[in-house]
């Protein structure tokens, strides 16, 4: 399917590795100019290279830490300096610390509000003006499954990302009809972080190889396997296109069935 975006172009943050850098190949693959952001060097030239092997859209890096109000203004700078428009933002952030209420303190409350919440907040102000020409633009804001149904020791997630929601619902109605925003709410997909904890558990002996701990780990989601991050991706490109332009202010559950929650 022609997603009919080929040209625009798009910023992603947090698009170094995992569910960003999949919605940065996406986007690729439809012909989109994507500017990649992370803040480890190492890690943004391996996706850079890795996404200019598609063969697709033009992209570039822009190195930078989205919780800093000037990386946040030299990220739009790059997208337009470089391609003379900017027709779609993803946002994704890095989950904050793994912990219980009674042990977080006020910093770690402070520093995901910052990652989270105002790395949003910025990069919108900040892309507005030009998101709004050319006919309109996109926002899509990666979250979680925690949004919609709090998880055990991740109180810092389930509470803050719920923010993300609600700016998110306010913009795509101040913002419309030029801009849509919607918002996908994954649960677990096979993500660097996934492979961390597989091969600590296949340290521990816990299981014998891989693939058994992948499933094992797949029993509890009714489809019985992970998510794909390159369908997360594809979801994303669909959101950002035209052949979605009734949908908006959504947020869309991507996690096989797991959550108990209704709504």
């Amino acid at each position: 399917m022609d997603l009919k975006i080929r040209g625009n172009s798009a910023i992603i943050t947090a698009s170094s590795s995992g569910l960003g850098k999949a919605a940065a190949a996406a986007l690729v693959k439809e012909g989109v100019n994507v500017v990649i952001n992370g803040r480890e060097q190492q890690k943004l030239e391996s996706a850079l290279k890795e996404l200019k092997a598609l063969k697709g859209g033009k992209v570039i890096s822009c190195q930078g830490d989205i919780t800093k109000k000037e990386d946040i203004k030299k990220l739009v700078k790059t997208a337009v300096d470089n391609f003379g428009r900017l027709d779609h933002l993803v946002t994704s952030a890095g989950g904050p610390p793994a912990k219980s209420f009674l042990e977080t303190t006020d910093a770690d409350w402070y520093n995901s509000y910052d990652l989270l919440v105002m790395s949003v907040v910025r990069l919108v102000k900040e892309s507005v003006e030009f998101l709004k020409a050319d006919g309109g633009g996109t926002i899509v804001n990666i979250t979680s499954i925690s949004v919609k149904e709090a998880i055990d020791n991740l109180v810092l997630s389930n509470s803050v990302r719920m923010t993300v929601i609600g700016l998110m619902k306010t913009l795509s109605k101040e913002l419309a009809p030029e801009i849509r925003a919607n918002a996908v709410l994954p649960g677990s997909h096979e993500t660097a972080r996934i492979e961390e904890l597989i091969n600590s558990q296949l340290e521990n002996a816990e299981f014998e190889n891989y693939q058994e701990a992948l499933v094992a780990m797949s029993k509890s989601v009714p489809l019985k396997k992970i998510g794909a991050p390159e369908k997360l991706g594809d979801l994303i490109a669909f959101l950002s296109s035209p052949k979605s332009d009734y949908i908006n202010g959504s947020s869309i559950v991507v996690d096989g069935g797991s959550a108990s929650s209704n709504l």
